[in-house]
């Protein structure tokens, strides 16, 4: 992970011929003079025109060279040499890699090879992401995240500028399957955690904005492992204007899953095949086409299940049998054609025409028992049956969506400092909901499904679920969209300012809203012997409505949704420094930020596990504050680490009964991501990833109404937060060949690039997670007893790593 460079400007560094920094260099450009520090090191805005810059200093011969307009961020090198030893100075130029233009200025840029080698379950750039300290998950099997007291629908996901969507009726982690981005295939990303720019869509939390690579030669690369592997392919025609990146993924969770400690049979089966084709007509036009096909097939058989919770003095064990099975298929279809234009170097243009459909199947009919009882913790004996019950859960719900539309953006920029950006989309989005699913608990004390009668009497009462819901929905609705922004760099003085401010507007025709959605981004760069940016983010978001947040607790869509606001305001801090001597020094950054949101027309819901299940009311309001820090550098020497820690809070007020903390209300965490090798056997290689959590409040059980409908203001008076989330992955490799130290040639090994095998740890020190629980109580008491859902625990990992 790397900073992001916001300001135009040359970074200068003056050596003599023994590699000391020469000071007090004279250096003129653009009709300014300025003067080397002791490191010998300056930094120069950029100017506006191709200009050229010299450097001067007694006893040295004199260097000049024309700056050019582009890169905007350009690192000059100049080798300084006695006049009596040599008459050409010496210079070397770094150019960083050219990617796709970006101003946000609270976007965090994340290293893609990070992603690749990182050892996570969920998958490598969310794995990475959840180590930021403003993204939060509590669990390990999904590749959804939490920012900033928001929940799992309130991120936006771009690939190459084209909004990405999730599966909507995943309930449970396990079904999840794999992430839709591959690693293999991205060429830079970047993450922003709110008080993002009027480009990205209208969700309240966060975007992560992904662009894939382009391959520049003919290569072949893959993994296989205990849980799966991938193969990809790239490769270009002579003249490079052809590209075309192909790459496969498969994935079985089924060994990991067999570490939950229950008699369960597991049939977890994920697959995807994605496409990246580029052609370039000439340098002005070029046309694109990104392709995605995923299937994901879940197939579960519970048998039994035992779990062992209480206190130390009362130790309680629930027993479970189970009848009946769950098979829930879920497959994702995109395509995108994109049209880029850039007829001179201020202007550039795009068309992108897409279209996406998801079909979704969750099939499940699971009968089961259970005894609740107290044991001896020395003898294993039972002491005490509290309760015993039984309950039937059945769903048939099936779903597809199908968006297609086109977007065209502008970009103008008259100089390298100055950006004029627009941009229009208009979607058609048909939505086909199927669903009927019910619950029927039967347990003395817990939940009865008819009034109780003494044994051998003839009950002639309705049988009574504890919830049913079912509905049938077909709508087509037009989602229009538009943006402007504006994007100025600038000297104040001598100090360095940057000011994005935009506006964008939203409609959508099936709930007939208009949402207006300003958004401004300020930095300034204090002419200080510190290295400081001061930032300053904000605007009105809105979380426009869709699938989840339209359908009501009856199985309905409802037309009458508005969408959820948040007003934000976001004040952060870059301090850049070195540690060590002047000539071993180690680069490292401190970002800290502190935050502030502010809702409205909220819709209350309920997490259980990750499926989100609203209200389908905007009865509430509420608030999120809280502060956020990350120490990033190379803590080893060429390596990125980075240690996160972050305090957050979040609140809502249900049709004002007052403020409680909001199912995702996170607190507390702590992260780290740790990469290093053997100084003498630098091909032994090691990552590590530690997560603190503190629990979040999603434990309380839902209770429901009389007509079978939760009730969500019972958490003002039963309130239960689930356990620390506390894991350690670590990640462990031997690079047999690569391109730097341990290149092979001729021969069969000479065919390979790069060859890796790898051990990886998950949940190194087998820590019982808890995700959610379940809840029941004994005929006594009718007190409830919280039963943990554990989730993976210690499993080992091969992994083969190549590249031809």
């Amino acid at each position: 992970m790397t900073p992001l460079a916001v300001f135009s400007q040359i970074n200068l560094k003056v050596l003599d011929e023994d590699g000391n920094a020469v000071g007090q260099a004279k250096v003129t450009y653009n009709n300014q003079e300025y003067q080397t520090d002791n490191k010998g090191f300056i930094k120069i805005p950029l100017g506006t025109e191709v200009t050229s810059l010299s450097v001067e200093k007694e006893d040295f011969k004199s260097f000049t060279k024309q700056i050019p307009l582009t890169p905007k961020t350009q690192n000059l090198n100049v080798l300084f040499i006695p006049v009596t030893k040599v008459n050409e100075i010496k210079e070397v130029v770094f150019q960083k890699k050219i990617k796709p233009k970006s101003n946000d200025l609270s976007s965090v840029e994340i290293s893609p090879r990070e992603a690749q080698i990182v050892a996570s379950l969920s998958g490598g750039v969310e794995g990475l992401i959840k180590t930021l300290p403003q993204f939060n998950s509590n669990t390990e099997l999904s590749s959804q995240y939490m920012v900033r007291g928001g929940n799992y629908d309130e991120n936006l996901i771009y690939i190459n500028d084209i909004e990405i969507y999730r599966p909507f009726l995943i309930r449970n982690s396990l079904q999840e399957g794999m992430s839709i981005i591959n690693p293999d295939m991205v060429g830079s990303l970047n993450v922003s955690a709110g008080g993002f720019e009027a480009r990205y869509g209208d969700k309240m939390s966060s975007v992560l904005n992904i662009y894939y690579r382009q391959p520049r030669e003919l290569e072949l690369s893959g993994e296989a492992s205990l849980i799966g592997g991938r193969l990809t392919l790239g490769g270009t025609t002579k003249d490079k204007k052809l590209s075309a990146l192909i790459s496969g993924r498969y994935r079985n969770t089924n060994l990991v899953l067999n570490t939950l400690n229950e008699d369960t049979d597991f049939n977890p089966q994920y697959m995807d095949f994605q496409s990246y084709i580029n052609y370039d007509f000439n340098d002005k036009l070029k046309l694109s086409f990104l392709g995605y096909f995923s299937k994901n097939d879940y197939e579960m058989i519970p048998k039994q299940k035992e779990v062992e919770f209480g206190s130390l003095f009362q130790p309680i064990r629930l027993t479970v049998g189970y009848n009946g099975k769950e098979d829930d298929q879920y497959k994702n279809m995109m395509g995108t054609l994109s049209l880029n234009y850039k007829p001179t170097k201020q202007w550039n243009l795009g068309v992108d025409a897409f279209a996406y459909q998801n079909r979704e199947r969750e099939y499940y009919s699971i009968a089961s028992g259970y005894m609740l009882q107290a044991f001896n913790p020395e003898t294993g004996d039972p002491e005490a049956t509290y309760d015993a019950g039984g309950q039937i859960d059945h769903a048939r719900n099936d779903l597809k969506v199908r968006t297609m539309g086109a977007q065209a953006r502008a970009r103008f920029s008259p100089n390298v400092n100055t950006d004029f950006e627009v941009g229009v989309k208009v979607e058609k989005e048909k939505l086909q909901d199927n669903t009927n699913e019910w619950q029927l608990v039967d347990s003395l004390g817990y939940s009865t499904p008819r009034d109780f009668v003494l044994p051998g009497n003839l009950d002639a009462s309705a049988l009574k679920l504890k919830y049913h819901m079912a509905g049938v929905n077909d709508i087509d609705a037009t989602r229009l969209s538009a943006y402007a922004q504006y994007s100025q760099k600038f000297n104040w003085g001598d100090n360095k300012v940057f000011v994005n401010a935009g506006v964008r507007v939203q409609n959508w025709s099936f709930n007939k809203e208009t949402l207006v959605s300003p958004r401004a981004q300020f930095a300034i760069k204090p002419n200080w012997d510190m290295d400081m940016l001061f930032k300053l983010t904000g605007g009105v978001y809105y979380q426009a409505p869709f699938y989840k947040e339209i359908k009501d607790l009856n199985g309905d869509f409802n037309p009458n949704i508005k969408a959820q606001r948040s007003y934000q305001i976001i004040l952060s801090n870059d301090y850049e420094f070195r540690i060590g001597t002047a000539k071993d020094s180690k680069p490292f950054k401190l970002t800290t930020e502190a935050y502030y949101k502010k809702f409205d027309n909220l819709i209350p819901y309920y997490l259980d596990n990750v499926r989100i299940r609203y209200s389908g009311k905007n009865n509430a309001e509420g608030y999120a504050y809280g502060l956020d820090t990350r120490l990033f550098g190379e803590f080893v020497p060429g390596v990125d680490s980075w240690i996160s820690a972050s305090y957050a809070r979040v609140y809502e007020n249900i049709e004002n009964k007052g403020y409680i903390p909001r199912p995702t209300d996170q607190r507390f965490r702590f992260s780290l991501f740790y990469q290093d090798y053997m100084p003498k056997f630098p091909s032994m290689r090691v990552n590590l990833t530690l997560t603190y959590a503190s629990g979040l409040p999603s434990g309380t059980p839902v209770t429901f109404d009389s007509n079978g409908q939760p009730d969500y203001t019972a958490a003002y008076t039963f309130q239960k937060t689930l356990p620390a989330y506390k894991r350690v992955d670590i990640g462990l490799s031997k690079v047999f060949i690569d391109q730097k130290d341990n290149k092979v040639t001729g021969g069969f090994w000479g065919n390979f690039r790069e060859l890796t095998l790898g051990v990886q740890i998950f949940n190194a020190f087998n820590i019982n997670n808890t995700v959610a629980n379940q809840w029941v109580n004994d005929v006594n008491s009718t007190a409830y007893y919280p039963v943990p859902v554990r989730l993976t625990g210690r499993f080992f990992n091969v992994k083969l790593e190549f590249k031809l």
